[in-house]
Protein backbone atom coordinates (compact mmCIF):
# COMPACT_ATOMS: atom_id res chain seq x y z
CA UNK A 1 0.00 0.00 0.00
CA UNK A 2 1.83 3.08 -1.26
CA UNK A 3 -0.69 5.89 -0.81
CA UNK A 4 -3.44 6.57 1.68
CA UNK A 5 -7.06 6.16 0.61
CA UNK A 6 -9.45 9.12 0.58
CA UNK A 7 -9.95 10.60 4.07
CA UNK A 8 -13.45 10.27 5.50
CA UNK A 9 -15.58 13.35 4.94
CA UNK A 10 -17.03 14.79 8.14
CA UNK A 11 -20.65 14.43 7.04
CA UNK A 12 -19.98 10.85 5.92
CA UNK A 13 -18.47 10.06 9.32
CA UNK A 14 -21.33 11.61 11.28
CA UNK A 15 -23.90 9.76 9.17
CA UNK A 16 -22.11 6.47 9.81
CA UNK A 17 -22.00 7.12 13.56
CA UNK A 18 -25.74 7.82 13.60
CA UNK A 19 -26.25 4.38 12.03
CA UNK A 20 -24.31 2.54 14.73
CA UNK A 21 -26.37 0.01 16.70
CA UNK A 22 -28.05 1.53 19.76
CA UNK A 23 -26.80 0.51 23.17
CA UNK A 24 -29.17 -1.48 25.39
CA UNK A 25 -31.28 1.01 27.32
CA UNK A 26 -30.10 -0.38 30.64
CA UNK A 27 -26.47 0.36 29.70
CA UNK A 28 -27.29 3.98 28.86
CA UNK A 29 -29.17 4.31 32.15
CA UNK A 30 -26.31 2.82 34.14
CA UNK A 31 -23.69 5.10 32.57
CA UNK A 32 -25.94 8.11 33.11
CA UNK A 33 -26.30 7.12 36.78
CA UNK A 34 -22.57 7.24 37.50
CA UNK A 35 -21.87 9.76 40.19
CA UNK A 36 -25.52 9.88 41.21
CA UNK A 37 -26.20 7.50 44.08
CA UNK A 38 -29.89 8.21 44.54
CA UNK A 39 -30.90 4.92 42.88
CA UNK A 40 -31.15 1.96 45.26
CA UNK A 41 -29.80 -1.53 44.68
CA UNK A 42 -33.40 -2.69 44.25
CA UNK A 43 -33.95 -0.15 41.47
CA UNK A 44 -30.74 -1.20 39.73
CA UNK A 45 -31.76 -4.85 39.97
CA UNK A 46 -35.13 -4.08 38.40
CA UNK A 47 -33.50 -2.21 35.49
CA UNK A 48 -30.91 -4.92 34.77
CA UNK A 49 -33.41 -7.78 35.06
CA UNK A 50 -35.28 -6.40 32.04
CA UNK A 51 -32.44 -7.61 29.79
CA UNK A 52 -32.16 -11.41 29.82
CA UNK A 53 -28.81 -11.59 28.02
CA UNK A 54 -27.15 -9.13 30.41
CA UNK A 55 -28.71 -10.86 33.40
CA UNK A 56 -27.29 -14.23 32.28
CA UNK A 57 -23.77 -12.83 31.97
CA UNK A 58 -24.00 -11.08 35.31
CA UNK A 59 -25.10 -14.28 37.05
CA UNK A 60 -22.25 -16.16 35.35
CA UNK A 61 -19.80 -13.63 36.82
CA UNK A 62 -21.38 -13.78 40.28
CA UNK A 63 -21.16 -17.59 40.26
CA UNK A 64 -17.56 -17.69 38.99
CA UNK A 65 -14.79 -19.19 41.08
CA UNK A 66 -13.31 -15.73 41.72
CA UNK A 67 -16.48 -14.16 43.11
CA UNK A 68 -18.58 -17.19 44.08
CA UNK A 69 -19.41 -17.74 47.74
CA UNK A 70 -20.24 -21.43 47.66
CA UNK A 71 -23.92 -21.00 46.91
CA UNK A 72 -25.74 -20.49 43.64
CA UNK A 73 -26.65 -16.89 42.82
CA UNK A 74 -30.00 -16.91 41.02
CA UNK A 75 -31.09 -13.27 40.76
CA UNK A 76 -29.69 -9.84 39.92
CA UNK A 77 -30.46 -8.70 43.46
CA UNK A 78 -28.33 -11.54 44.86
CA UNK A 79 -25.59 -10.73 42.35
CA UNK A 80 -25.50 -7.14 43.59
CA UNK A 81 -25.09 -8.45 47.14
CA UNK A 82 -22.22 -10.75 46.11
CA UNK A 83 -20.41 -8.45 43.69
CA UNK A 84 -21.29 -5.00 45.00
CA UNK A 85 -23.05 -2.31 43.01
CA UNK A 86 -19.82 -0.88 41.58
CA UNK A 87 -18.78 -4.18 40.00
CA UNK A 88 -22.31 -4.88 38.75
CA UNK A 89 -22.56 -1.52 36.98
CA UNK A 90 -19.20 -2.01 35.31
CA UNK A 91 -19.93 -5.62 34.32
CA UNK A 92 -23.32 -4.83 32.79
CA UNK A 93 -21.91 -1.86 30.88
CA UNK A 94 -19.08 -4.02 29.51
CA UNK A 95 -21.36 -6.91 28.53
CA UNK A 96 -23.89 -4.59 26.92
CA UNK A 97 -21.27 -2.83 24.83
CA UNK A 98 -19.57 -6.05 23.75
CA UNK A 99 -22.87 -7.50 22.60
CA UNK A 100 -23.97 -4.46 20.61
CA UNK A 101 -21.51 -4.55 17.70
CA UNK A 102 -21.51 -7.06 14.86
CA UNK A 103 -18.30 -8.93 14.13
CA UNK A 104 -16.42 -8.00 10.96
CA UNK A 105 -13.79 -10.10 9.16
CA UNK A 106 -10.32 -8.68 9.64
CA UNK A 107 -11.04 -7.05 12.99
CA UNK A 108 -10.37 -9.12 16.09
CA UNK A 109 -13.14 -8.14 18.49
CA UNK A 110 -12.02 -10.66 21.12
CA UNK A 111 -8.61 -8.99 21.38
CA UNK A 112 -10.24 -5.55 21.27
CA UNK A 113 -12.60 -6.30 24.16
CA UNK A 114 -9.91 -8.04 26.20
CA UNK A 115 -7.81 -4.87 26.00
CA UNK A 116 -10.85 -2.72 26.80
CA UNK A 117 -11.72 -4.79 29.87
CA UNK A 118 -8.08 -4.89 30.91
CA UNK A 119 -7.89 -1.10 30.69
CA UNK A 120 -11.13 -0.80 32.66
CA UNK A 121 -9.82 -3.00 35.46
CA UNK A 122 -6.48 -1.14 35.48
CA UNK A 123 -8.30 2.21 35.65
CA UNK A 124 -10.49 0.99 38.50
CA UNK A 125 -7.50 -0.42 40.38
CA UNK A 126 -5.55 2.81 39.86
CA UNK A 127 -8.43 4.97 41.14
CA UNK A 128 -8.86 2.68 44.15
CA UNK A 129 -5.14 2.72 44.96
CA UNK A 130 -5.16 6.51 44.87
CA UNK A 131 -8.14 6.67 47.23
CA UNK A 132 -10.41 8.36 44.71
CA UNK A 133 -14.19 8.16 44.86
CA UNK A 134 -14.70 7.83 41.09
CA UNK A 135 -13.58 4.23 40.51
CA UNK A 136 -16.91 3.57 38.71
CA UNK A 137 -16.20 6.36 36.24
CA UNK A 138 -12.59 5.21 35.90
CA UNK A 139 -13.77 1.69 34.96
CA UNK A 140 -16.18 3.12 32.40
CA UNK A 141 -13.66 5.39 30.65
CA UNK A 142 -11.15 2.54 30.61
CA UNK A 143 -13.75 0.33 29.00
CA UNK A 144 -14.80 2.96 26.44
CA UNK A 145 -11.49 4.61 25.62
CA UNK A 146 -11.05 2.79 22.28
CA UNK A 147 -14.73 2.66 21.26
CA UNK A 148 -13.92 4.87 18.27
CA UNK A 149 -11.67 2.14 16.92
CA UNK A 150 -14.53 -0.37 17.01
CA UNK A 151 -16.86 2.14 15.37
CA UNK A 152 -14.43 2.84 12.53
CA UNK A 153 -13.87 -0.87 11.96
CA UNK A 154 -17.64 -1.43 11.91
CA UNK A 155 -18.63 1.51 9.72
CA UNK A 156 -15.62 1.58 7.37
CA UNK A 157 -14.40 -2.02 7.41
CA UNK A 158 -12.44 -1.92 4.14
CA UNK A 159 -10.77 1.41 4.88
CA UNK A 160 -9.89 0.28 8.40
CA UNK A 161 -8.14 -2.74 6.92
CA UNK A 162 -5.98 -0.21 5.06
CA UNK A 163 -5.25 1.48 8.40
CA UNK A 164 -3.92 -1.77 9.86
CA UNK A 165 -1.83 -2.40 6.76
CA UNK A 166 -0.41 1.14 6.86
CA UNK A 167 0.46 0.74 10.55
CA UNK A 168 2.38 -2.47 9.91
CA UNK A 169 4.17 -1.14 6.82
CA UNK A 170 5.17 2.15 8.47
CA UNK A 171 5.68 0.66 11.95
CA UNK A 172 3.88 3.62 13.47
CA UNK A 173 1.31 4.19 16.25
CA UNK A 174 -2.27 3.32 15.37
CA UNK A 175 -3.45 6.93 15.64
CA UNK A 176 -0.83 8.04 13.11
CA UNK A 177 -1.99 5.35 10.67
CA UNK A 178 -5.62 6.39 11.16
CA UNK A 179 -4.80 10.02 10.40
CA UNK A 180 -2.76 9.04 7.34
CA UNK A 181 -5.47 6.84 5.86
CA UNK A 182 -8.73 8.26 7.18
CA UNK A 183 -7.93 11.84 8.21
CA UNK A 184 -9.19 11.21 11.78
CA UNK A 185 -8.22 8.96 14.68
CA UNK A 186 -10.19 6.65 16.95
CA UNK A 187 -9.92 8.94 19.99
CA UNK A 188 -11.70 11.81 18.22
CA UNK A 189 -14.31 9.42 16.83
CA UNK A 190 -14.80 7.94 20.30
CA UNK A 191 -15.45 11.39 21.71
CA UNK A 192 -18.08 12.01 19.03
CA UNK A 193 -19.80 8.71 19.86
CA UNK A 194 -19.77 9.40 23.59
CA UNK A 195 -21.35 12.79 22.96
CA UNK A 196 -23.94 11.16 20.67
CA UNK A 197 -24.79 8.75 23.49
CA UNK A 198 -25.22 11.74 25.84
CA UNK A 199 -22.46 10.63 28.21
CA UNK A 200 -21.18 13.07 30.82
CA UNK A 201 -18.61 15.64 29.59
CA UNK A 202 -15.88 14.08 31.78
CA UNK A 203 -16.35 10.73 29.99
CA UNK A 204 -16.39 12.40 26.56
CA UNK A 205 -13.15 14.28 27.32
CA UNK A 206 -11.42 11.20 28.73
CA UNK A 207 -12.16 9.20 25.59
CA UNK A 208 -11.26 12.01 23.20
CA UNK A 209 -7.97 12.89 24.91
CA UNK A 210 -6.78 9.55 26.28
CA UNK A 211 -3.64 9.61 24.11
CA UNK A 212 -2.87 13.29 24.74
CA UNK A 213 -4.15 14.19 28.21
CA UNK A 214 -3.66 17.81 29.17
CA UNK A 215 -1.14 18.57 31.90
CA UNK A 216 -2.80 19.22 35.25
CA UNK A 217 -1.75 19.70 38.85
CA UNK A 218 -4.14 16.88 39.78
CA UNK A 219 -4.76 13.54 38.12
CA UNK A 220 -7.91 13.84 35.99
CA UNK A 221 -10.19 11.12 34.68
CA UNK A 222 -8.52 11.65 31.30
CA UNK A 223 -5.14 11.02 32.92
CA UNK A 224 -6.41 7.82 34.51
CA UNK A 225 -7.64 6.57 31.12
CA UNK A 226 -4.23 7.42 29.62
CA UNK A 227 -2.22 5.62 32.30
CA UNK A 228 -4.58 2.61 32.48
CA UNK A 229 -4.35 2.11 28.71
CA UNK A 230 -0.55 2.00 28.93
CA UNK A 231 -0.61 -0.39 31.91
CA UNK A 232 -3.01 -2.77 30.15
CA UNK A 233 -0.75 -2.82 27.10
CA UNK A 234 2.36 -3.30 29.25
CA UNK A 235 0.75 -6.26 31.04
CA UNK A 236 -0.16 -7.81 27.68
CA UNK A 237 -3.69 -8.54 28.85
CA UNK A 238 -5.21 -8.58 25.35
CA UNK A 239 -2.90 -11.36 24.18
CA UNK A 240 -2.14 -9.44 20.98
CA UNK A 241 0.98 -10.58 19.12
CA UNK A 242 1.60 -6.98 18.02
CA UNK A 243 1.13 -5.51 21.50
CA UNK A 244 3.00 -2.25 21.95
CA UNK A 245 2.97 0.17 24.86
CA UNK A 246 1.94 3.72 23.92
CA UNK A 247 4.13 6.56 25.10
CA UNK A 248 3.16 7.95 28.51
CA UNK A 249 2.86 11.69 28.99
CA UNK A 250 5.45 12.06 31.75
CA UNK A 251 3.75 14.88 33.76
CA UNK A 252 0.56 12.79 33.93
CA UNK A 253 2.45 9.72 35.13
CA UNK A 254 4.34 11.84 37.68
CA UNK A 255 1.04 13.23 38.99
CA UNK A 256 -0.03 9.66 39.86
CA UNK A 257 2.77 9.57 42.45
CA UNK A 258 2.79 5.77 42.56
CA UNK A 259 5.54 3.96 44.45
CA UNK A 260 6.88 0.66 43.13
CA UNK A 261 4.78 -1.17 45.73
CA UNK A 262 1.65 0.75 44.70
CA UNK A 263 2.27 -0.11 41.05
CA UNK A 264 2.53 -3.78 41.91
CA UNK A 265 -0.77 -3.62 43.83
CA UNK A 266 -2.51 -2.04 40.83
CA UNK A 267 -1.08 -4.69 38.50
CA UNK A 268 -2.02 -7.54 40.83
CA UNK A 269 -5.58 -6.30 41.41
CA UNK A 270 -6.28 -5.97 37.68
CA UNK A 271 -4.67 -9.28 36.75
CA UNK A 272 -6.45 -11.20 39.53
CA UNK A 273 -9.90 -10.40 38.12
CA UNK A 274 -9.10 -10.25 34.43
CA UNK A 275 -9.62 -13.78 33.11
CA UNK A 276 -12.73 -14.34 35.22
CA UNK A 277 -14.33 -11.13 33.98
CA UNK A 278 -13.48 -11.88 30.34
CA UNK A 279 -14.81 -15.42 30.55
CA UNK A 280 -18.11 -14.29 32.09
CA UNK A 281 -18.80 -11.23 29.96
CA UNK A 282 -17.33 -11.94 26.52
CA UNK A 283 -18.64 -15.46 25.86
Amino acid sequence: MNTPVRPIARDELLAALRDLPPLPSVVLELVESLGHEELSATQYAAKISRDQALTAKLLRLANSSFYGRGRQVRSVAEAITVLGLRTVRGAVTAAGLAGSFRRHPGFDQDTFWRHSLGSALCAQALATELGRDDADLAFTVGLLHDIGRLALASAFASAYGDVEQWRHEQDCPLSDAEYAVLGIDHAEVGGLIARQWNFAPAIVDAIRQHHVPPASAELTLTGIAHVADAIAHALGLAGDEDESVPALVLPVWTTCGLSDAACMRVFAQAEAQFETVCEALLH
